[in-house]
């Protein structure tokens, strides 16, 4: 295929994870014996503009559907870092219970109800009802749409913009800038928020790879296609979420001063616009894979039981890369109740609710959401009084 943003034709492999499943498409247990289509979970980088990107091999409306299963709000530290940033946004832009704040990708008001706290007129753009109904509950202005550059003509203009981990979910990249663009008011901010592709690939984060994701992105890239559309990016924070993250701020050209951040962002990545970081990498993924079937096999061998905690996409894809099934794998837990009593797609292993660990007391506990880690082994505490162990896989192979 071609370049999403640049329309170069695509030649040079970041990273092939082989054929997987949609990695929330969580399977009811009386479907077990339902078809599952597999897609082919391949990354390239565009030679021209240096974006990595997935294959275009489902649409968005595939991927989020109305059964989606990812509640932002399951996270207690997820909902710290929407309040702190909350606080933070309303000081440095001031806004004001006469703006108008628009989140995009609102999930189940997980953020827009900290500015609903302040009595700041908010409104949220979510496609999937399953999670935009969770909102609308808590009273939140909650509109059921992809967002899309036609649909942001039917908008009111906005004060500030959000959109958390949004920006790489989109297949038409342009289009939905261009959105941005149409819905900013005149000295208005927007703010996204993703996974930083330099932590990617040198904190080994591959699992982050999955068909939600259509592009992995850098400031280099962003900055591009801001400038393509008319808009500066003026500023950028580094944050530790997601295993590292950037939150950058947008406006419409040469309405606020660029910050010092930028370039100091900008010469850190330097290494991205090398081609070899790229090729290089592919070989890093598949040593871990290796790595952890050994780990597997071992303990297996060694008559072990290991479940896994998070039924999180990022497992997903590991475990459908690695073959991990229930030879591995006894069961899969989540605090999610969305995602309990369902099958992880493509492996099958069953997904049960949280106080089954303390039933079957399992010797390791395979954490998937690496970056709620800490979260996580402080909830499982209870678990050292039977000598239970915890496995990370990334960016290394951890037993704790």
């Amino acid at each position: 295929m071609n370049c999403r943003f640049c329309n170069v034709k695509l030649d040079i492999e970041f990273v092939n994870l082989g054929m997987q499943p949609a990695s929330n498409n969580y399977i009811a247990l009386e479907n077990i014996n339902s078809k599952e289509i597999f897609y082919p979970l391949t990354t390239y980088v565009c030679s021209n503009c240096f974006l990595v990107q997935t294959l275009d091999t489902q649409k968005n409306d595939e991927l989020f559907t109305d059964n989606y299963a990812y509640f932002s709000s399951y996270s207690s530290s997820w909902l710290k870092h929407a309040k702190e940033y909350v606080d933070m946004i309303i000081g440095k832009i001031n806004i004001n219970e006469q703006s108008l704040v628009m989140e995009i990708a609102s999930n189940d008001g997980y953020l827009l109800q900290y500015f609903k706290e302040k009595c700041i007129n908010c409104v949220g753009i979510e496609p999937c009802s399953s999670v935009a109904n969770a909102a609308i509950e808590k009273g939140i202005d909650t509109k059921l749409n992809f967002f899309t550059k036609d649909f942001a003509k039917t908008l009111k203009k906005s004060d500030l913009i959000i959109g958390n981990n949004v920006l790489a979910h989109v297949p038409d990249i342009n289009d939905f800038i261009e959105g941005i663009s149409i819905c900013l008011k005149d000295t208005a901010t927007a703010t996204f928020e993703f996974p930083h592709l330099l932590n990617l690939i040198e904190l080994n984060q591959f699992d982050t790879i999955y068909h939600e994701h259509y592009s992995y992105l850098s400031l280099t890239f962003v900055k591009k296609l801001f400038e393509k559309h008319n808009l500066d990016l003026y500023d950028v924070d580094e944050l530790p979420t997601h295993g590292g993250s950037l939150r950058v701020y947008g406006c419409h050209k040469n309405k606020k001063s660029i910050s010092d951040n930028v370039l100091l962002i900008l010469e850190k990545e330097n290494k991205l616009n090398d081609f070899n970081t790229y090729i290089q990498y592919k070989e890093k993924v598949k040593q871990t894979k290796r790595n952890f079937l050994e780990l597997l096999i071992k303990l297996k061998n060694e008559n072990k039981s290991i479940v896994s905690y998070g039924a999180a996409a990022k497992g997903n894809t590991l475990f459908n890369y690695c073959g991990i099934k229930t030879d591995f794998i006894d069961y899969a837990v989540d605090a999610n109740p969305h995602k309990q009593n369902k099958l992880l797609p493509g492996i099958h292993i069953e997904v049960k609710n949280p106080k089954e660990i303390l039933k079957t007391k399992p010797d390791y506990i395979l954490i998937t959401p690496w970056n709620l880690k800490n979260e996580i082994i402080k909830d499982l505490m209870y678990t050292r009084d039977w000598g239970c162990k915890f496995i990370v896989v990334i960016p290394d192979i951890t037993i704790l």
